[in-house]
């Protein structure tokens, strides 16, 4: 587990994955690239702070110089950084629209054709209150033979609308595959999780270097203009 370091934001200690909702034993392997990029974050800050420090202690440095060279550290951790999230977010990405398209597929009929038939009936002439009632708790319940029986068919056989036989469809795969339903809630907590705090890390940079970039950009154009005496021109 990373160290906790109070020069680093705590938003992107990799704690924060572990205390979300879902995370657990089941959820984790699922969630490591997730893991690894707070890890490389947080890891990376820290090293930006310690680099500035060591800059200070050179002798051969005044403070200018000493930015500088953090900065030009910073901005090789920084790549890093953003490749390990960019990478996890693409693969998050595509996990949950897989997982998002088991979990909302057409349902298979558990019933014998003539016995679907009837129960497709018996839901379509109940009143719309308690069509719905009847649905969710036969879906509850584990009753795939009725669930799966209206679910199987077109929705106005059941007196139902697309909109809402796709709400009941989701709802009987989280029923029947309950693993698959909690491991998408954990991707897409994670999801939300790196893009609402990924935005921090320009900001940490930035106090870590110890100045802002308009500022570093300013000292090494002055270095740059100042070197430039110190080159032999032709006469």
């Amino acid at each position: 587990m990373t160290d906790v370091d109070t020069r680093v934001t705590p938003s992107l200690h990799v704690m924060n994955v572990h205390e979300m909702e879902d995370y657990d034993d089941e959820t984790a392997p699922f969630l490591g690239q997730v893991e690894t990029a707070f890890s490389t974050a947080y890891e990376g800050l820290r090293n930006i702070h310690d680099a500035r420090e060591a800059a200070k202690r050179n002798p051969t440095w005044n403070e200018a110089q000493a930015v500088i060279q953090t900065s030009d550290y910073a901005s090789k951790v920084m790549l890093g950084i953003t490749k390990t999230f960019d990478s996890a977010e693409a693969n998050l990405a595509k996990a949950v629209t897989a997982l998002e398209a088991q979990l909302s597929a057409p349902v298979t009929s558990k019933a014998a054709h003539a016995v679907s038939a009837e129960i497709r009936s018996y839901v379509k002439n109940l009143k719309a209150s308690e069509r719905m009632t009847f649905l969710q708790k036969a879906i509850e319940s584990g009753d795939e033979t009725t669930a799966s029986a209206v679910l199987g068919g077109p929705s106005y056989l059941s007196g139902l609308d697309g909109e809402m036989q796709g709400v009941l469809t989701r709802m009987y795969h989280e029923r029947i595959s309950p693993k698959e339903a909690k491991r998408v809630r954990a991707m897409k907590a994670a999801q939300e999780l790196m893009s609402r705090n990924a935005g921090l890390l320009f900001g940490q940079v930035e106090k870590a270097v110890g100045m802002p970039p308009a500022r570093v950009h300013a000292l090494r154009q002055a270095k740059t203009e100042s070197e430039q005496a110190f080159i032999l021109k032709d006469s």
